[in-house]
């Protein structure tokens, strides 16, 4: 159980990450949802467009006329696309500058004055500032266009080859049999579904700078935080656990750039930071004089203890357990005698019940389910 201010921060950081990525995968399932909606409509239009030139006939500038009316619609779902996503980010940026100020006056003595930031404050500096080096508005364009290329030119090449209308449409769409997986501007709902996840911890991000700045006289440091699995980046393992002088990030102790910061590091980075408070002394006169001793002791300044993700799930409530794992992997990490490893096979895809079943009968037996 986390017990001084330094810890329990930490401790928060790492389970807000981990709520943070249920969010943005919510986000994903919706807006990749309308996408899906509109392929429908966008397909058949295309099927009527391209049933009435003749092959015989074809040429790239009649193939751009006919594309014409499909570009627009493509326009038009990035067009809601962007606006659905740029609405939850709004939200997102208000509901992440309460959070951490709310945390801030949860943990810290209540002496202590906490400065809050404005939605509209950290919104405007995610907006303005680049997400792996375009702003926001400018990826959200970028794969507008990029589907609309994909679909032209596999056109042009269908043509070419002699392809039917039917052969060429189902090769963009992909097959119902597969839920439409296996086409061709797959790649466009994953980067999309790139996109959204990468805003999501870049608004995030964002918040906790604009936090921390404006409460730059609690902190000394920040500590970079990566989720340790299978799919951590090389960039993030390295800084695990570094610490960074708040504000201007400078390195302390060693020689690895902030770069852009946690969950901003690269595409669909889940790290996050956690602030490292000043101790009572350090504070000097703004604890004030009435501190308790508990109160002065939780205000100790130290840095947490390296935990890796599956140290750090072994502390927590079989409540908390539960709520990230489920119930039944709760019950075998808790009584199964089961490591966080096992509920993965080797290349780190989570494995299912029933093969957790199958490959560890006896700790199933052990955790009684």
């Amino acid at each position: 159980m986390a017990t001084s201010a330094n810890e329990r921060l930490a401790d928060e950081a790492i389970h807000h990450a981990l709520d943070l990525h249920a969010y943005s995968n919510g986000v994903v399932r919706r807006l990749l949802a309308l996408l899906a909606r509109t392929d429908a409509r966008l397909f058949t239009q295309l099927q009527i467009a391209l049933g009435t030139l003749d092959p015989e006939s074809f040429t790239v500038q009649r193939l751009e006329l006919l594309l014409q009316s499909v570009r627009r619609l493509n326009a038009e779902v990035y067009a809601q696309f962007s606006e659905a996503l740029t609405a939850d980010l709004r939200d997102l940026a208000g509901t992440e500058a309460q959070y951490h100020a709310e945390l801030f006056r949860a943990v810290l003595p209540v002496q202590l004055n906490v400065a809050s930031v404005a939605q509209d404050q950290v919104y405007a500096a995610a907006m303005s500032r680049p997400m792996q080096g375009r702003l926001l508005k400018e990826w959200a364009a970028s794969i507008e266009g990029d589907r609309m290329t994909r679909i032209r030119d596999n056109l042009r090449q269908g043509y070419v080859e002699g392809k039917t209308t039917a052969q060429m449409v189902t090769e963009l769409r992909g097959t119902r049999a597969k839920g439409y997986s296996d086409g061709i501007i797959e790649i466009d709902r994953r980067n999309a579904a790139a996109v959204v996840r990468t805003a999501v911890s870049h608004v995030a991000g964002t918040a906790r700078d604009q936090f921390n700045r404006a409460n730059i006289d609690l902190i000394k440091a920040e500590q970079w935080l990566a989720t340790l699995d299978s799919r951590t980046s090389s960039i993030c393992r390295l800084r695990d656990h570094k610490q960074y002088t708040p504000g201007d990030h400078k390195p302390i102790g060693h020689s690895l750039p902030w770069l852009a910061g946690p969950g901003r590091a690269h595409w669909q980075c889940r790290s996050c930071s956690a602030p490292i408070t000043k101790s009572w002394e350090e504070l000097g006169g703004l604890a004030g004089p009435d501190l308790s001793a508990t109160e002065r002791a939780s205000m100790d300044g130290q840095v947490p203890a390296e935990l890796d993700y599956g140290g750090w799930l072994a502390k927590q409530s079989a409540a908390r357990q539960d709520e990230v794992l489920g119930p039944t992997r709760g019950a075998l990490l808790r009584r199964g005698g089961m490591t966080l490893d096992k509920f993965a096979n080797d290349k780190g895809v989570q494995l299912t019940l029933d093969q957790l079943r199958e490959r560890n009968a006896a700790a199933f037996k052990r955790a009684g389910i």
